[in-house]
């Protein structure tokens, strides 16, 4: 791997903890809240820590060869172990079963990183090795054991992770079920990393060369791994948020053609300034307003018999009767701003009133009810009936 490969991610993940600081500063009683941000930091580190001249650097300025070693080994271990209490915390239950469940990871993973930095003091690893230090100290007393210690945590974290995910995963829906998804992907990414690295100790024990197996296969994919489980705890925290913000700008954008058909500049005076940078939430409920507000300045032009022909013509069209009646409306609105322009009244009161009364039917609280009006106004049905010339002969009955 080249050192981009580790420092990126470790910039990324560390940008996520940095915008993420907040909510921990507000939430820091949740325990939910610490594990997510213990998450990101420790993965973060771990990328950072691991990288040949992070390694380098640090045996320097300690001036202990392969001081990093085990340092890096520790922060693998508390990513482990954060990874089993996220999930403990986040599939919820009583509050007391989660706090033990939690306490046993915490207690069992404090203790291997507790024990790494003590069996590597015991060992002796003189030669500094950047790259292949699980191999070349395999079969040294005390560090073959610091060694098999770390893969053994790895494995253990990533095996419970992903059995839990896939149990949880089939009782769940939505954005937490696709979270969950990429979470067992990760997870098992991790555990191959871990196969891949015990294999090449092992082949080492039996006097074969599986280096590779640690040096070349391993690393790439632990580093994937890592940002996958990363991103598949954030998908569900992050997912409902993303989706709100593409709907409203999808929304705002599918409003244009009702916007542009009502909105007449200089008529109503200036309109709210909302600043680019505004939530997206607020460039949409700042169109809607106006659309509704040009809607009821249209309302003395309305003339039920348009919008009555115009869904005559729909349900001829063999469009659902819900779908003509947002057709029929829209023809109205349309017709309706054709004779604002010209400052005429249209039909009988009795007709103005039976049609703002189907606008009001068809405009519901929701939000999507006004798209489909707006993409109505753009239907050929609609484009017909404002030009009768244009209506095809109706079908004898």
């Amino acid at each position: 791997m080249r050192n981009s490969d580790y420092y990126l991610p470790a910039i990324a993940l560390g940008v996520a903890f940095v915008v993420k600081l907040p909510a921990l500063l507000r939430g820091w009683r949740d325990p939910l809240v610490r594990s997510v941000h213990f998450l990101i930091f420790t993965a973060s580190i771990c990328f950072f820590f691991a990288a040949p001249p992070t390694i380098s650097t640090v045996n320097d300025l300690t001036g202990i060869p392969n001081f990093s070693g085990p340092l890096v080994y520790c922060i693998m271990c508390a990513f482990s172990c954060a990874c089993l209490v996220l999930i403990v915390n986040w599939r919820g239950g009583p509050p007391e079963t989660i706090r033990r469940h939690s306490r046993r990871w915490i207690a069992g993973y404090t203790a291997a990183i507790v024990a790494l930095p003590v069996l590597f003091t015991l060992g002796d690893a003189p030669v500094e090795r950047l790259r292949d230090l699980d191999t070349y100290y395999a079969t040294t007393p005390f560090l073959r054991e610091m060694i098999v210690t770390y893969l053994v945590a790895h494995i253990t974290s990533a095996v419970v992770t992903t059995a839990l995910c896939l149990r949880w995963a089939r009782q769940v829906q939505r954005w937490l079920r696709a979270g969950l998804v990429v979470l067992v992907i990760g997870f098992v990414l991790n555990l191959v990393f871990g196969i891949a690295k015990l294999s090449a100790v092992i082949g080492r024990w039996s006097g074969r060369d599986w280096d590779a197996l640690s040096t070349t296969v391993a690393p790439p994919i632990v580093a994937a791994g890592g940002l996958i489980v990363t991103f598949g705890f954030l998908l569900p925290l992050l997912g409902p948020q993303l989706s709100s913000l593409v709907r409203c700008w999808v929304n705002y954008v599918r409003l244009g053609a009702l916007w542009r058909l009502l909105h007449t500049p200089g008529k109503r005076g200036v309109l709210p300034r909302v600043p680019w940078w505004s939530d997206p939430d607020m460039h949409l409920a700042v169109r809607e307003t106006v659309i509704h507000d040009e809607l009821l300045d249209l309302r003395p032009y309305f003339d039920d018999f348009v919008r009555q022909r115009a869904y005559d013509r729909a349900i001829e069209s063999h469009l659902p009767k819900e779908d003509a009646d947002v057709v029929g409306v829209a023809a109205m609105v349309v017709a309706a701003v054709e004779a604002r322009s010209r400052s005429a009244l249209q039909g009988s009161e009795d007709a103005t009133a039976a049609g703002s009364f189907a606008l009001t039917s068809v405009l519901s609280p929701e939000r999507e009810r006004l798209v489909h009006l707006s993409r109505a106004v753009e239907s050929p049905i609609v484009a017909a009936v404002r030009h009768p010339a244009a209506l095809p002969e109706s079908s004898p009955q």
